[in-house]
């Protein structure tokens, strides 16, 4: 019996009622979703329940109590999925034992109701997980494959970042991050793909991995346990992408930027609002294509589901339309608004080569006014100063840097505390515009007098930064 079939044998087969304990984060409210869909009773909790997933889950009639408490388990679930963000000295968790309920975690819960059925397309790497799983899934749509996904993100053409179709696939986000309290491998190790995207691997998570070398022995493990009739698609521009895939015994397809690689990227053109993206198989053009993606590692992402869709049968023709019609991730560049002419961008870029990227990439878009980077050092990773140095190098293409003090500082042990002074000095020794603030409201009261007609403000964060957006553009 396969480490698979065995997890799916911990979930008994006549589950009717389910609890989820931290029901509000984004693969939770999905999955939570995704169990009503099929027709169970399920039921949440969370101790913070505010929108955007608390209208999510409401929307779908699933309610959620405010809260941890041994009284939400009172109804006596059938399962009970335990999120990874969840300790053992939860008072569910400790109710659940006392009860001796059946629980699991989310991957598990994923393999079980969603993808036992199904060939599992699952994309993994340090960046760009989130938009390439988007991408692939898209194209498999509009090409009429009627695809399932689960996604770290909205999807803004289905306004959900899950589906239950009624097609042979499910594109699954494969994190790295641990799975759960009670088993602390990441979650990707829990799938079983027929076909895997690896966008490229580098140092994060500070908080779960000692270093970069640990971080490769995990991926080098979950590669190496792929079928070998699997395909494995992997980025060529990447080092440790490329150190990893040696030797694998999968078929591995390469795609990026090197001549030798079965895909590559061709010309790429800014026609603002558009992209247009030359893609090359095996040295010839496949298609000239247009998108609203901005960016080389957009473009480089778009490949990588164009390759893998292609392999499923997809035709350059739909992949076109596919890219033409995308109407891309929320919290990936996304325009929270226009006021005096002022574009408020938002995106989830906080670690150091996302943000440098990101930025790099929106730039040609918005050629008439200054680009004013407002950084907000959050992730478990941004708050340590692992990437200190390298922060400094990440806003070359931006006009003014406004970097927020990480909140809850005191999360992080003080020398190992990330600076945002020090790295708001750095930026000025080399002749940037930069500022340090305590919190975003004082960030806001900056910007409403600073910005002017043309500029582009984008908010680089992974939370909701204390609303700072919506405050933002009330004050212009």
């Amino acid at each position: 019996m396969t480490v698979l079939e065995k997890e799916l044998n911990v979930i008994r087969k006549d589950v009717k009622t389910v609890h989820l304990i931290a029901a509000c984060g984004t693969g939770m409210a999905a999955l939570a979703c995704m169990l009503s869909e099929l027709g169970l009773a399920v039921t949440g909790s969370d101790r913070n329940v505010y929108p955007p997933m608390s209208e999510f889950l409401a929307q779908r009639g699933i309610p959620v109590a405010h809260g941890f408490s041994a009284r939400n388990l009172a109804c006596c679930p059938d399962l009970v999925v335990v999120g990874n963000a969840v300790t053992s000295d939860n008072p569910e968790v400790a109710e659940l034992k006392r009860m001796g309920l059946c629980y699991c975690s989310m991957p598990q819960a994923v393999n079980h109701f969603a993808a036992k059925d199904k060939d599992v397309l699952l994309v993994c790497g340090t960046h760009g997980k989130t938009t390439t799983s988007s991408l692939l899934a898209w194209m498999l749509y509009v090409a009429g494959l009627d695809p399932s996904f689960m996604i770290g993100g909205m999807l803004k053409n289905f306004n959900c970042n899950f589906r239950l179709g009624g097609g042979k696939h499910i594109v699954i986000e494969g994190d790295e991050y641990d799975t759960a309290f009670f088993d602390k491998r990441s979650k990707f190790f829990h799938y079983r793909p027929e076909m895997t995207i690896l966008t490229g691997v580098e140092f994060d998570h500070a908080d779960i991995f000692a270093d970069f070398e640990a971080v490769k022995a995990v991926f080098d493990e979950f590669l190496s346990g792929l079928p070998a009739e699997s395909t494995l698609f992997a980025f060529d521009s990447d080092p440790a992408a490329v150190e990893l895939v040696a030797g694998k015994s999968c078929n591995v397809v390469m795609y990026g930027q090197r001549r030798e690689s079965q895909w590559t990227l061709g010309d790429v053109t800014v026609n603002p609002p558009e992209s247009i993206v030359d893609m090359l198989k095996n040295g010839r053009l496949f298609g000239r294509f247009s998108t609203r993606l901005a960016g080389r590692h957009n473009m480089v992402d778009a490949l990588a589901a164009a390759a893998a869709a292609n392999a499923l049968g997809v035709p350059a023709e739909k992949i076109g339309e596919a890219l033409a019609t995308f109407g891309g991730v929320k919290r990936r560049q996304e325009v929270r608004g226009v006021k005096r002419e002022i574009t408020v961008m938002d995106d989830f870029a906080h670690h150091p080569t996302a943000v440098a990227e990101t930025i790099r990439g929106i730039r040609p878009f918005y050629p008439d006014g200054r680009l004013i980077a407002v950084f907000e050092p959050r992730s478990n990773t941004s708050m340590r100063n692992v990437f200190q140095d390298e922060y400094a190098g990440a806003f070359d293409h931006a006009d003014i840097i406004c970097v927020s003090e990480p909140p809850m500082p005191e999360k992080v042990p003080e020398p190992i505390r990330f600076s945002s002074r020090q790295l708001a000095d750095a930026l000025e020794a080399k002749g940037k515009e930069a500022y340090c603030f305590p919190n975003a409201d004082a960030i806001v009261d900056f910007l409403k007098g600073r910005a002017a007609p043309g500029d582009l403000i984008l908010i680089m964060s992974n939370g909701g930064f204390d609303n700072i957006h919506d405050k933002l553009l009330c004050a212009l």
